[in-house]
């Protein structure tokens, strides 16, 4: 009997049936590739076309805005409505104001509850499961709740009208400490902390050196979390802000409602699509610092 008389057995599958079958594995995790890059495209599409909507709705007048069918390319109305927005508030000065208090918030929020979060995580002291559980509560509490006795406290300290009012209120809070509280917990490991105890290091150093630079992914999400909202924040700096003339930027917006009579809404869209700007150059600088600090981690 020769070589070539010689068939495969049954334990062992013909080359032709397993070639077919890995050609066919291949095809199902091919077809299953692209249904996925489908899918997240259509999902890109779907989050990014309101903001798509947004600057296309600036560049008409409130007439084309609400024309059928509706208007899906840029108008030629963004210079007008750029003038309207202009001559109607103090763009750029609310602007300001909005920057300089989410940014001293921001900085403020960062420091203060990434050092409370690396005591809470990596330290025992008597009552701190006390102190974190009354932390959480008040994570609980609805900031409207709040609204009341801050603005009372504020009033007596002099600083209702001010800028004060909307950064000392906000330099701290439960979530933050929270959300690093968690993450430090699992990222600084108790090696790195004996290991600076061997070499004299403070506890300010031990926070600075070794926490701060293992834990930065997690104040970067901080940072653009705590600058979104109070850039977007409306109600409390609507109440604290007496003077009309030393407002932020999203009750200086609220103003252009009305304000020639009746709501120009290609003004309006105009001066929400720029303020937009500072949140989306904000988010960029995170997340770029989020995905550089995951890779060199995943390089370490």
């Amino acid at each position: 009997m020769t070589i070539t008389d010689v068939k495969p057995t049954e334990s062992e599958p013909e080359p032709g049936k397993a070639r077919h079958s890995k050609n066919k594995r291949i095809d199902g995790t091919r077809r299953r590739g692209i249904a996925l890059h489908v899918s997240l495209i259509l999902g890109v599409l779907l989050s990014a076309f309101p903001f798509y909507w947004a600057v296309i709705m600036s560049t008409h007048s409130s007439t084309e805005i609400f024309s059928y069918p509706p208007k899906l390319l840029p108008g030629s109305h963004l210079g007008d409505n750029l003038s309207k927005l202009f001559d109607s508030i103090d763009f750029f000065g609310s602007m300001f104001n909005s920057l300089l208090v989410a940014t001293t918030v921001t900085v403020l929020v960062l420091f203060f509850d990434s050092l409370a979060a690396f005591v809470f995580a990596k330290f025992s002291f008597p009552g701190r499961g006390v102190l974190f559980a009354m932390m959480m509560m008040i994570f609980m509490v609805p900031a409207q709740l709040q609204a009341i006795p801050q603005f009372v406290i504020m009033a007596k300290l002099g600083w209702i009208g001010s800028m004060t009012s909307l950064v000392v209120p906000a330099a701290a809070n439960a979530f933050g400490i929270f959300w690093m509280r968690q993450y430090m917990k699992s990222a600084i490991h108790d090696e790195l902390l004996d290991a600076s105890k061997l070499d004299g290091a403070s506890f300010m150093r031990q926070y600075w050196h070794v926490a701060l630079p293992v834990v930065r992914p997690g104040l970067a999400f901080l940072g653009i979390f705590t600058f979104m909202g109070q850039w977007n924040d409306y109600a409390w700096p609507l109440i604290a802000l007496t003077n009309p003339d030393n407002v932020t930027l999203q009750v200086a917006l609220s103003q252009l409602n009305g304000v020639h009579g009746t709501t120009d809404y290609g003004m309006v869209m105009t001066g929400a699509v720029l303020a937009l700007i500072p949140l989306l150059i904000v988010f960029a600088i995170g997340a770029k610092q989020i995905i550089a600090d995951l890779g060199k981690g995943a390089i370490r």
